[in-house]
């Protein structure tokens, strides 16, 4: 099963692609999307077409995404509500299922301990996938944490 991982965000999301046979998981790629300071409808649009392409090149038998949780900065959280729902028109357009994990589901998983801080969860990451360092930025360790808490947990569809 190929799993695509999705850190959403507005100026930087997280992309990691990961294959699951049987108990082994591998990586397959794993990088940024990047949008530029434009105006919010060209930052999605740019954001969309990049999703487009990573799934039609990557072809992930599903998609998984960090579930937002926001309590201080309500315009941030607006905006990527609204990344998040472009990344999911792309995952809809293509028909693939989806499921959203909460940020302790996926360091329970990940690490065996929902408070895990960033570098328990960024170590685990690279052990688990074999990697000599945790991707950086944290945008990609956290989309791969993302894509291996869903393997993780059987690749269940949820959402």
């Amino acid at each position: 099963m190929r799993i695509l991982g999705f850190d959403p965000g507005l100026e930087r999301i997280g992309v990691g692609v990961i294959d699951k046979e049987g108990s082994r998981i591998t990586p397959v790629f794993y990088g940024l999307i990047q949008t530029p300071r434009i105006s919010l409808p060209e930052r999605l649009s740019i954001l969309h077409e990049e999703a487009l392409s990573l799934l039609e090149t990557h072809r992930p038998d599903t998609v998984a995404t960090e579930r937002l949780l926001f309590t201080v900065n309500k315009t941030t959280a607006m905006d990527v509500s609204k990344a998040l729902g472009v990344l999911l028109l792309a995952v809809s357009r293509l028909h693939l299922p989806w499921a959203e994990y909460s940020p302790p589901e996926i360091k329970q998983s990940v690490v065996g301990n929902g408070a895990a801080d960033k570098r328990q969860v960024q170590f685990m990451v690279a052990k688990l996938l074999g990697l000599p360092a945790a991707p950086k930025p944290d945008d990609v360790a956290d989309a791969l944490a993302i894509a291996i808490c869903h393997a993780f947990r059987g690749g269940k569809m949820g959402g």
